[in-house]
């Protein structure tokens, strides 16, 4: 599964401009696809997502974004092996500095300078974090609508690919619609029933007359 800006602003509370700038910069770039001109889009992973959320959070304790990406550059040299590192192991942090905790719990490896860390980043509680929110997201619904003085049964499933949710009435073959919100997909799925319903009896009166 893949994520559009639109949903990752939603999963990590990062602004579109902020992930726009991180990748740019090489910081974190998407990983399943990059904008490569008008009229295409980024598209991130599941670790991806974890990465943004580990940077979001070293970034809120005032690491800069330079220190943020030696941390990865001495990762990347020295753990070769660990394809995303951040996504992969335990980050210490005082604000200024920042340690790697290694598989040897009795070893901290400083990766920019000496001093004291006075918290924690588990990378794995991101990972459990994010895994929720995406089952969360691609979690399908049931709805109710009312068209006419009729209630239809709707089908709405989130989009995490394209952002925004679709939507369908299963009892009335082809009837699906969208919409970038939950309310405007099921407004949607309104006008989509009554214009089906529209076409069905314009069909019905000319097999009559026919």
């Amino acid at each position: 599964m893949y994520f559009n800006v639109k949903t990752l602003t939603t999963l990590t509370c990062v602004t579109a401009r902020q992930l726009g700038y991180w990748d740019e910069t090489g910081l974190i770039k998407p990983s399943v696809a990059q904008a490569e001109g008008r009229g295409t889009r980024r598209l991130y992973s599941f670790v991806d997502i974890v990465q943004i959320k580990t940077a979001k959070a070293l970034r809120d304790q005032g690491v800069s974004l330079q220190k943020i990406r030696k941390c990865i550059a001495y990762l990347r040299k020295h753990a070769p092996e660990i394809e995303h590192p951040l996504a992969e192991l335990k980050l210490l942090t005082d604000g200024k500095t920042i340690f790697i905790l290694t598989a040897d719990p009795n070893i901290i490896m400083d990766t920019l300078n000496a001093g004291q860390f006075v918290m924690s980043l588990a990378i794995g509680a991101f990972a459990q974090e994010t895994r929720a929110q995406v089952e969360q997201l691609t979690c399908r619904r049931q709805a109710n609508v009312t068209v006419d003085e009729f209630e239809y049964q709707v089908m709405i499933e989130p989009d995490a690919e394209a952002g925004g949710y679709v939507v369908s009435c299963p009892v009335i073959k082809g009837c699906v619609s969208q919409g970038d919100t939950m309310e405007e997909a099921l407004e949607m799925i309104r006008d989509a029933i009554a214009a089906c319903l529209d076409v069905l009896e314009e069909r019905k009166a000319n097999a009559k007359v026919a």
